[in-house]
């Protein structure tokens, strides 16, 4: 079973292990351990980056720990792990006495830049805004000093998940984004067409920005920049793992399925069963896929919902069978439309795939012995489609993204887009 991304991305942001009573030769010791354990027993790792590559930024981080802050030798030793660029291979600090402090925003980036989708009620004023710099660094130069923190599997990757390290004090004072390291960081915000300066204190320790499927949703003291009369099908009923409706108008079901995993209320295996004795009992012409918000599960429940589509006769056919992909489409749902595209007549629209098509999954959790860190290691190469066909990710056919203004009001270019598709004779594979 693959791992879900937002347990590994949580357990880089949101918690460290530093140890406040480690020495400089602990944190050496501990450095020395991760390079011995990733030459001897994961040394297959080494796809992207090199093994003199790694070993030259490893003697780099170990001369300089003595002249590093606690949080600066965390990062270092992130990056490291992050270098492998597989978004299962992760630096985690979950479970320890200390944590990284998190600004109260949640930002997201569209297609016409970085703005804050979400933010606690005392800064209001900045809900909706566009990110122009952080601590006067245009935001541009932000996004690629951090960029060597993150497990980056691909740029999707990075744009579903850099708000999170964005919005970490200790990460942009580690990558010189910020001077010096407070909990107090000001941003540079332009709303309805004026700019402004907005600082920000981060949270108390332990608090987190509550987020469901990469955004805030209206409830409490958060607010959600989304205008609040009217909810989006890829953002109903978000209670439930997938649920499905019927649009009368277009002859279509629509399904938005955001994990790989059974819902407590009915599993996968009856949901798909249900969806289909609808699709042969009822006037319906086409079904649409929504995976745009699946970060992954245990992708040996893929089995029904593949299988469902090639007994289809309805459905499985160019232009019937439409799935709408997104920068969270990962892990076990990488599979998943890795097998479709294999053995299905689907046709893709919306954004690439966060994952590489085939690509290192499942992890090993391995403890470094004085912090207590625990290194999240891949072991399992997932491998769907012949090597000659790997790729950084699974590109749609028909490339649709959202604009700020979009979200904000509520309309869905993507499904829109898939609603709207009539060619029958469209190419899947023009090669």
């Amino acid at each position: 079973m693959q791992k879900l991304i937002l347990l590994l991305i949580s357990c880089f942001v949101l918690q460290t292990a530093a140890q406040s009573s480690l020495t400089a030769t602990q944190w050496q010791d501990d450095l020395r351990f991760l390079q011995k354990t990733i030459h001897n027993d994961y040394s297959f790792l080494f796809k992207k980056t090199t093994k003199e590559a790694f070993d030259a930024d490893v003697e780099t981080l170990y001369s300089n720990i003595p002249n590093l802050e606690e949080h600066e030798i965390v990062i270092g030793l992130a990056r490291l792990v992050s270098s492998f660029k597989y978004g299962h291979t992760v630096l985690g600090f979950r479970y320890q006495p200390h944590a990284f402090h998190q600004l109260p925003f949640n930002l997201y980036q569209f297609n016409d830049g970085v703005f804050i989708q979400g933010v606690h009620k005392d800064y209001q004023q900045a809900l909706g805004a566009k990110v122009i710099a952080v601590a006067g660094v245009p935001i541009e130069n932000a996004l690629k000093a951090i960029y060597p923190v993150v497990p980056v599997e691909n740029d999707q990757f990075f744009k579903a998940y850099a708000g999170m390290y964005l919005s970490c004090p200790e990460v942009l004072h580690a990558q010189g984004v910020i001077k010096e390291l407070s909990t107090t960081v000001e941003f540079t915000l332009e709303k309805e067409g004026k700019t402004f300066k907005q600082t920000f204190n981060a949270l108390p320790i332990g608090e987190r920005v509550p987020t469901k499927y990469s955004l805030v949703q209206q409830e409490g003291d958060w607010l959600d920049a989304r205008e609040q009369n009217y909810t989006p099908r890829y953002l109903k009923q978000l209670d439930k793992i997938y649920y499905y409706e019927y649009l009368p108008e277009q002859k279509t079901v629509y399904i938005r399925h955001s994990q790989i995993q059974d819902d407590p209320e009915e599993d996968i295996p009856a949901f798909y069963e249900r969806v289909f004795d609808f699709i042969d009992n009822n006037d319906v012409e086409r079904l649409v896929l929504d995976v745009r918000l699946n970060g992954g599960g245990n992708n040996y429940k893929n089995k029904p919902i593949v299988t469902g589509i090639i007994e289809s006769k309805k459905i499985n056919k160019i232009g019937k069978f439409i799935v709408i992909l997104g920068r969270r489409t990962f892990s076990a749902c990488q599979n998943l439309v890795n097998e479709l595209d294999n053995y299905t007549n689907v046709i893709f629209i919306g954004e690439p795939t966060s994952e590489n098509i085939n690509f290192y999954g499942d992890n090993n959790r391995v403890e470094l012995p004085n912090s207590k860190i625990p290194a999240y290691l891949s072991f399992a190469w997932w491998q769907d489609k012949p090597q000659w066909e790997n790729d950084d990710w699974l590109a749609p056919h028909i490339a649709v993204d959202m604009s700020f203004e979009e979200y904000r009001t509520n309309q869905d270019p993507v499904l829109d887009t898939a609603l709207a598709f009539s060619d029958d004779n469209f190419i899947t594979d023009p090669m």
